[in-house]
């Protein structure tokens, strides 16, 4: 009987052997941007306000276990207890003003950490257009008119207006040093803006699974001063590759495990160019183009009754 009596707490030693030494580095915890500071501190304090509910629970259980089991002949005996107003009062108020004030909090980080929304700085912000791939991830730099792959680098406090799109299936963006992610769609654009508050190496993934080359889909992300930002992009025009439309129709090829790659030039317009590939995928524009076939043939068929009613008559 003995041997049997503890042995789901001993199967769950390996467990917590595994978090304590595991030495895991916890990135969301620890962010070098603003954004990922501001929602590092959203994690805690929602988590906080629901431990004011969870931590007083679990010790009132053990409480209520210990002080009415069957051997204390002192606790009160109650057998035809019902209802008690002080129980009732404590049971809603407490979590209703919990769920108010995390509606608060949600509804005011909801919209200063939308994803959309520039970052106020007095620093010019730097724009960086991301095209998510099979399997990789393609940089443009339109202002500097260079492009990379699978690698980054930007000036810290210098706010970051990312543009993401894919030139494949659904992806997600992600540098979770940084903060936020933002999905990357076909025929689309959509927008992400963050900032480094200190010069850092930090990695950055796909936080959405695309296929076989996936787990490889990596970059890194490097924040630096705005003197050493302005020399990596010197030497990055000196790079003997180009990114014209010969060159971009091999990188678009599926590929897995890609090294990094840097073009001194990029063809104009690049981005938009692969936005406006699936043009004809937009449901609006299938709708238009289905309505536009239907009046031209039901105006096909009314000239055709029009001549055969004209040559009946003559």
């Amino acid at each position: 009987m003995s041997k049997n009596r503890y042995p789901r707490l001993l199967g769950l030693l390996p467990l917590l052997g595994m978090l304590l030494l595991g030495g895991c580095n916890m990135t969301l915890l620890d962010p070098k941007g603003q954004v990922g500071l501001d929602e590092r501190n959203l994690i805690i304090t929602a988590t906080l306000l629901m431990l004011l509910v969870v931590v007083p629970v679990i010790v009132m259980t053990f409480l209520f276990a210990w002080k009415y089991r069957a051997s204390n002949t002192s606790a009160t005996y109650t057998p035809k207890w019902s209802h008690s107003t002080k129980i009732e009062v404590a049971v809603w108020t407490i979590p209703v003003l919990i769920i108010i004030a995390l509606g608060y909090i949600t509804y005011k980080s909801t919209h200063a950490l939308d994803p959309y929304r520039p970052l106020d700085s007095d620093v010019k912000p730097i724009t960086i257009e991301v095209v998510s791939m099979d399997w990789k991830w393609l940089f443009i730099y339109p202002e500097q008119g260079i492009a990379t792959v699978n690698k980054i680098v930007f000036p810290a406090h210098t706010p970051i207006n990312f543009k993401v799109t894919s030139d494949t299936v659904m992806n997600s963006f992600f540098i979770p040093g940084l903060g936020g992610q933002i999905y990357a769609m076909a025929g689309m654009q959509t927008k992400l803006h963050l900032i480094a508050n200190q010069n850092a190496e930090l990695d950055g993934i796909s936080a959405n699974y695309s296929g076989a080359g996936f787990t490889g889909m990596k970059f890194k992300a490097i924040a630096t001063t705005q003197e050493e930002f302005d020399a990596w992009v010197n030497d990055v025009k000196k790079a003997p590759k180009q990114l014209e439309k010969a060159e971009y129709e091999a990188l678009s090829k599926p590929s897995q495990n890609n090294p990094v790659e840097l073009y001194s030039s990029v063809t104009p317009n690049l981005f938009q160019t692969i936005i406006d590939k699936y043009e004809g995928m937009k449901p609006g524009k299938l709708i238009h183009e289905k309505k536009e076939k239907e009046v031209a043939h039901n105006t096909q068929g009314l000239d055709s009754s029009s001549h055969s009613a004209a040559g009946a008559e003559e």
